[in-house]
């Protein structure tokens, strides 16, 4: 029997570049809906995305918001993973993430890269 396929999104803008954090989000949702495991990891600036309150400062045009777009990824089943020595570059701590999102160490991206299908980087 075959695996699930599965890909990754590489979140590295942040909150200050707000056109570019829709993308990961739209696509993941679209991935879990097409049955593909999703995982996005947010590493440098990307980090800022997830950090609470952020993402209900950020929407463009007609579009939802990004913490709608969010919400319906996670709630999809998107993966978050945030990058612990990202959040150390910034001045971050652990605690200052949504509860969705995950810290993890740089050797998770390696791993995921390896075993993902497809990797797609914003």
């Amino acid at each position: 029997m075959s695996r699930k396929k599965r890909i990754l999104y590489v979140q590295s803008s942040g909150v200050d570049t707000p056109e570019r954090t829709y993308a990961p989000f739209v696509l993941g949702t679209t991935a879990a809906m097409m049955d593909i495991d999703a995982t996005i990891y947010f590493l440098i600036k990307g980090v800022t995305v997830v950090k609470k309150g952020e993402a209900e400062k950020i929407k463009l045009g007609s579009f939802p918001s990004l913490k709608e777009v969010m919400d319906q990824a996670t709630k999809a089943g998107v993966k978050l993973l945030v990058c612990e020595q990202s959040t150390q570059l910034l001045g971050l701590s652990r605690g200052d993430f949504i509860p969705e999102a995950k810290v993890v160490g740089a050797a998770t991206l390696n791993d995921l890269a390896l075993d993902a299908d497809a990797i797609l980087c914003f």
